[in-house]
């Protein structure tokens, strides 16, 4: 803050202290004159309501120069005179990190329990699987969502299948670190008509109908430009985020508008590295909690439902 604009609010905020200061004073009464029942304000409502032009009740005035008084005493002890930081050197910012610390040290005794257990262990832990689903609810459920069945790029956590492994090890690795995903977009490298040959034999794959397209060109195009990533056989590869082609699950829809868009365009996704913010027991309850979901869903039917929104795009 600059210092005009510090003296601009430190006179303006004392002239209108004053202000209301000598306003009370000025209206006031002595205590002992009578009160009128002739002098109005001239104030007339209705032909015959007039307005009495008495002063304040006793209480009332001293509540309003007691409020006056407490203004005074908070600005000399508190910030709010422009620059002026208050004779206790109160900030917002220490007392939000003073209390963010005391939250912290209530929960490091709340994790304090679980912080020697392997994520198996965890797994297997009424206690801490509540622990993890209140931390996914807090950190992951914007993406994944609450149930953890994910959305149109955003993988599906239940399902049992992961793109990067679904060990302890690399679910603690990927919350840690983040992931990147990146499909490269090989529109201009294939042409319109190598787009749909690769299209029709991508679905072919999955056992899916194959729309127009020539399947053993885009078998030949396939083995050109995607098995680095995707395999010879398009089961992907886990160590590169390169999913597999040849199950049921497509984390950006599985119909040939999407399936071409991908091919076409490319895509990234990113998931963000958890590691610094949550540390490493809070990781592993989360990691517990994760693992404890594998399996549970059936996948064919999250697949029809992100094939359906994947044609409304």
């Amino acid at each position: 803050m600059s210092s005009g604009i510090s003296w601009y609010i430190i006179i303006l905020t004392t002239l209108n202290v004053a202000g209301m200061a000598w306003l009370l004073l000025a209206v006031r009464r002595k205590p002992n004159e009578a009160v009128s029942t002739t002098d109005t304000t001239g104030h007339v409502w209705d032909g015959d309501l007039r307005e009495y032009n008495n002063p304040l009740p006793r209480w009332w005035l001293w509540l309003f120069i007691l409020t006056i008084v407490f203004s005074i005493v908070y600005l000399v002890l508190y910030p709010g005179m422009g620059s002026f930081k208050g004779t206790l050197g109160w900030t917002q910012e220490n007392q939000h990190d003073t209390q963010a610390a005391a939250n912290e040290a209530r929960l490091q005794q709340t994790l304090a329990p679980f912080a020697a257990q392997t994520i198996e262990q965890l797994a297997q832990n009424p206690a801490a699987l509540t622990i993890g689903r209140n931390l996914f609810s807090n950190n992951c459920a914007t993406c994944h969502g609450s149930d953890a069945r994910g959305a149109i790029g955003f993988p599906n956590l239940v399902d049992g299948d992961w793109l990067w492994g679904g060990s302890p090890e690399l679910i603690v690795e990927t919350i840690s670190n983040g992931r990147v995903g990146v499909m490269a977009p090989w529109g201009e490298a294939l042409g319109a008509k190598g787009v749909e040959d690769v299209v029709a034999y991508t679905l072919s794959l999955s056992g899916r109908s194959v729309p127009a397209g020539d399947v053993d060109n885009g078998k030949a195009r396939f083995e050109e430009m995607c098995v680095a990533c995707h395999g010879t056989d398009g089961k992907g590869n886990q160590a590169l985020g390169a999913p597999n082609l040849t199950d049921s699950i497509w984390l950006h829809g599985g119909s040939p508008a999407a399936v071409r868009h991908t091919i076409e365009l490319g895509r990234m996704n990113e998931m963000p590295a958890q590691g610094d913010r949550l540390g490493p027991v809070r990781i592993n309850l989360l990691a517990a909690y994760v693992l404890s979901l594998h399996g549970s869903d059936a996948a064919p039917d999250r697949q029809a439902a992100i094939d359906v929104d994947s044609r409304k795009q």
